[in-house]
């Protein structure tokens, strides 16, 4: 984790602790770094969430990004994955998404984008950190005619509507969709696609006004959508977070259907048209044990990744795959985007569901969810990565894995954002799990506070 950068970009309270001032200098540092081998007025495309501080911050970002000489285009609320499939598809420089996701509304972000639509690898995040931390003395800025200009792209959210919307072969006709937009950028965006795909649609949290994102609505907090689902009798609901780069989905019985089904939804339909690559589908370490049974049963390959959605397109980039997710619901399709897009996985969940012509809870049967346990240590800094070695730990999950066979699972990690260690236990008895869990946790406790 870089020194502004965290696991997906520079993320904080808005204005006190992403200030403004920061917000300038990373317009300016991105720019000179992602521009430096274009051999025209560099154009950098600049998208937003419907924060309060959203506003503030673009500004910022548009006064760094010119005052080195390149051009800053306005794409207004629009979700992340519009700003990365927009950069590529008209030739921007870079991209630049102001969002802090499922998060709050006194957080903001700022991700990058590089021409290709992918996000930065951590070398070109630590190139920008030194530019703005070690050495702002070498950023140059423009003056006279130099300078860039803020140019407005009233379009993309229809662009990006009219990309995704190329993307789905079946026609909705005669389904009924609950969409829970998190009061976030899918708000402007979700019923007009899936309106144009053919489908009746039902908004939930789609009146944004500065304040109420992702507050007790979205892809988090799923108790609304579910409830909403039953009552109206709609065959389904999908939910996504404040930047729309998420998706989870609610059955017609309004039980949830999280990231882990719907890839395994997307796998098993991708396997049997003959275009699941290398029959192989990208999870994390925390996907549920479900998971794992379903693709052994089903004939599909699974590669797991430490968690962060940033990991599974490093894997999938780097082996040929091209399905691959979390359980949280950011699932990449990689045939058509560069990174996770709600949209584009609720409505290819959909297209499956027309095609089967089965419901959706028959469709989420695809895969059993194993009960899942998790207690938190917390840790000091010098105790990271040493209680791995403790030999009474290490004997006391040993026990607890064998105890659990083939049908539980034992994970225990250090969280990436806070002084944690995250014990997780999954299994069919829940006797056993619940002992496992409070038997290793204290085992740790006991080390750590030795």
């Amino acid at each position: 984790m870089g020194r502004l950068f965290g696991t997906d970009g520079a993320r904080g309270v808005a204005i006190t602790e992403l200030t403004c001032e920061l917000a300038m200098q990373i317009g300016r540092a991105a720019a000179l770094v992602l521009t430096k081998h274009t051999d025209k007025k560099p154009m950098i495309f600049i998208g937003k969430d419907t924060r309060i501080s959203s506003d503030v911050l673009e500004a910022a970002l548009c006064a760094g990004i010119c005052s080195v000489g390149a051009d800053a285009v306005k794409l207004g609320v629009v979700p992340t994955p519009a700003v990365a499939y927009l950069v590529r598809a008209k030739g921007a420089d870079a991209g630049v998404m102001i969002s802090a996701s499922h998060n709050s509304v006194e957080f903001n972000g700022i991700k990058l984008f590089a021409s290709t639509g992918y996000k930065l690898p951590d070398e070109v995040e630590a190139e920008i950190e030194s530019l703005i931390l070690d050495y702002p003395e070498k950023i140059e800025l423009k003056s006279h005619a130099d300078i860039g200009r803020i140019k407005d792209y009233t379009q993309a959210a229809d662009d990006y509507i009219h990309y995704i919307a190329g993307c789905i072969d079946t026609d909705f006709n005669g389904i009924e969709l609950a969409l829970d937009c998190a009061n976030g950028s899918s708000s402007g965006t979700a019923r007009k696609l899936f309106e144009k795909l053919g489908a009746k649609v039902h908004m939930l949290s789609a009146e944004p006004d500065g304040t109420n994102i992702n507050e007790n609505c979205g892809s988090t907090h799923m108790e609304n959508l579910m409830a909403y689902v039953k009552k109206y009798g709609c065959d389904a609901g999908l939910a996504f977070d404040g930047d729309a780069d998420r998706c989870l989905a609610v059955d017609e019985n309004g039980c949830l259907v999280d990231g882990d089904k719907l890839i395994a939804i997307a796998a098993s339909s991708m396997k049997n048209k003959g275009i699941l690559k290398k029959d192989t589908a990208v999870v994390t370490v925390m996907s549920n044990l479900g998971f794992f049974h379903f693709a052994k049963d089903a004939g599909i390959a699974t590669a797991a990744t430490k968690v962060g959605d940033r990991y599974v397109l490093e894997e999938m980039l780097d082996k040929g795959y091209n399905i691959g997710g979390e359980q949280s619901g950011h699932i990449i399709f990689l045939d058509h985007a560069t990174t996770g897009d709600g949209q584009l996985s609720g409505a290819k969940t959909i297209e499956t569901l027309v095609s089967s012509g089965k419901k959706m809870s028959e469709l989420a049967s695809v895969m059993e969810t194993f009960p899942q346990l998790m207690l938190n240590v917390r840790i000091k800094p010098e105790h990271r990565d040493i209680w791995r070695e403790d030999e009474k730990v290490k004997a006391c999950m040993d026990s607890y894995e064998a105890r659990l066979g083939e049908d539980g699972r034992i994970l225990v990690r250090e969280s990436g954002t806070e002084p944690l260690i995250r014990v997780m236990v999954e299994g069919k008895d829940a006797a056993l799990m619940e002992e496992a869990c409070r038997t290793i946790t204290a085992e740790i406790e006991s080390f750590v506070n030795r």
